[in-house]
């Protein structure tokens, strides 16, 4: 449930409210919102506790409002553990203003006091109010409607039931589709007569009414301190000596569900610490990176994300060391929902399938291999030293004539060759499954070597440490043979105060050469201080055609 909502008229008369419930159509979600009328409960204000710390942001809060008393909380829930979140804590009791008026009248109302109308996120300006759908002399046809079903009487009513609930054909038009409330008849017995009950003694509505919900400015508040605007409306419908607008008190309770991620952990965190609002998302599983801080809230943290979701997000988990193994697998720990770890990405278009377990993955990328993937043209053949399950790879194969895709990690591979398939694309690849650098040499040294023209090594943690590999790789081929050289695209990370600096210094000290002219580009920043770069340039050819120790003399 999301919120509950109490009308009562603005003269202050007692009369008991009969639980009945009404719908706000919403601006997003087809049942976002969703109203009980309900009787006063017992409530903590808790606007003031607030109020003299810091002003009260506008529209709906946490910080105002009042708790109301745990009525409200399901009978079904279960005992609070040490990890569980208590949803009931979140609900939040607001007096609003209302206008009751003509459900025909509504739509040009609402154009005209939009800017002094609710407009809270996620709850519409209008009300329905149950009962006032139907006239009171159909009403009166619908209960004997009931009463002739038992005794076998009353064709007639039968069949104006009939085209009132749409049941078969023949017995007419459908009067109204705003008459089709069998369902409120059934759970809420036949009394469609009204939203204020029986002993109220005010006037009686006959036809369909709305309400529009006024800014909350305006609660409490008598006609002669509302906006002109709003008594503009007043005097009209007076003219003919017979008001069809009146103004109501309301109680709006918003629930658990109504409050946005972050409202919910700012609310549930102690005060100063940063609230964890991002993560990223692998297919169904959002991949938490908690500071050491909100490690005693995981659990609760790992809930309200869950929750708040659904149903996109089916897992929670955290990463709990850094990545260390040649691998590049990440230590994960479950945190809430189902503890599956395989799931399907879809990028560019393509899926990929990943086990987040044994493989490496990360969705904060796509934007960058869309940039590289930019940059291919179908001329080229690409060389994909450290490919991953293949985000690169595969898009890449889209779009050039060829790729030669490899990686360590044998589990990276098979889902590589899964995704190939999956994707149809097992014509443009060949699989490689060795160390980078024995890959480099060794695809270099066979007749391959001349129709590659770009080479990616998107292994940030020690990919410049690979360039060494490109050292003499055509150096048992003539100097003088004219053949364009690869152009070499090199991610690394850096903490120095001039990261490019940093990361050009090493791709030089990889390659013996001094006269290298890279270009560099800051791709992200990972961790405060620290940045990921991607450096581009083509092969030297004092580099390439140096003179070193055959690969064929190594092995």
């Amino acid at each position: 449930m999301v919120a509950k909502f109490l009308l009562k008229p603005y003269h202050r008369l007692s009369f008991p409210l009969s639980p009945s419930t009404f719908r706000l159509t919403p601006h997003s979600k087809p049942s976002s919102v969703l109203f009980t009328i309900t009787s006063r409960a017992a409530a903590t204000d808790i606007t003031q506790l607030h109020a003299a710390a810091a002003p009260l942001p506008y529209g709906p809060s946490l910080q105002k409002g009042t708790i109301p008393s745990q009525s409200f909380k399901d009978s079904d829930q279960e005992e609070a553990c040490e990890d569980s979140l208590d949803e009931a804590s979140f609900a939040r009791v607001f007096r609003i203003s209302a206008l009751r008026v003509p459900a025909k009248d509504c739509f040009a109302l609402e154009s005209r006091l939009r800017g002094h109308l609710l407009n809270w996120p996620r709850v519409c300006n209008v009300a329905r109010v149950p009962g006032d759908e139907v006239e009171d002399d159909v009403a009166e046809l619908i209960g004997s409607r009931n009463e002739s079903r038992e005794s076998g009487e009353g064709e007639e009513c039968e069949k104006l039931g009939r085209r009132i609930y749409g049941r078969a054909e023949g017995d007419g038009e459908r009067l109204s589709g705003v008459l089709y409330r069998e369902r409120l008849a059934e759970t809420e017995g036949e009394d469609l007569r009204g939203l204020l009950g029986d002993e109220f003694k005010g006037r009686r509505w006959r036809g369909s009414t709305r309400l529009l919900l006024l800014d909350d400015r305006y609660a409490e508040k008598c006609l002669e301190d509302l906006p002109e605007a709003v008594k503009a409306v007043f005097k009209e419908g007076e003219r003919d000596g017979n008001s069809s607008i009146e103004l109501v008190s309301c109680i709006l309770t918003l629930f658990y569900d109504y409050w946005s991620m972050n409202e919910i952990l700012e609310a549930l965190l102690p005060k100063g610490m940063i609230v964890p609002s991002s993560f990223e998302t692998v297919g169904h599983i959002a991949h938490l990176n908690l500071r050491e801080e909100h490690l005693p809230y995981k659990k609760l943290i790992a809930k309200v994300v869950l929750d708040k979701n659904k149903p996109k997000i089916q897992t929670v988990v955290n990463k709990i060391d850094m990545i260390h193994n040649d691998y590049r697998t990440m230590q994960l720990e479950v945190l809430a929902g189902n503890h599956s770890l395989v799931t399907t990405v879809v990028e560019n278009g393509l899926r990929f399938s990943v086990d987040l377990a044994t493989v490496y993955w990360n969705s904060r990328l796509a934007t960058e291999r869309q940039r590289l993937l930019s940059g291919f043209t179908r001329n080229d053949v690409i060389c994909d030293v450290f490919c991953g399950v293949g985000p690169i790879a595969i898009s890449a194969a889209k779009i050039v004539k060829r790729v030669y895709a490899n990686d360590l990690n044998p589990q990276a591979v098979e889902y590589l060759e899964k995704n190939i398939v999956l994707n149809k694309l097992d014509r443009k690849i060949q699989v490689f499954n060795m160390d980078g650098r024995r890959f480099i040499k060794s695809l270099f040294a066979s007749e391959k070597a001349l129709s590659i023209t770009q080479v990616v090594m998107n292994l940030p943690n020690g990919a410049a440490e690979y360039l060494d590999a490109f050292r003499g790789i055509y150096g048992d081929k003539p100097k003088g043979m004219m053949h364009a050289l690869p152009v070499i695209h090199v991610y690394g990370f850096s903490k120095a105060g001039d990261p490019e600096f940093d990361f050009h210094e090493r791709i030089r000290i990889a390659l013996s050469e001094v006269a290298v002219q890279v270009e560099m580009r800051r791709v992200r920043l990972v961790a405060p201080g620290k940045w990921m770069l991607c450096a581009m340039f083509t092969l030297p050819r004092i580099v390439a055609f140096a003179r070193t120790t055959t690969f064929k003399d190594q092995i």
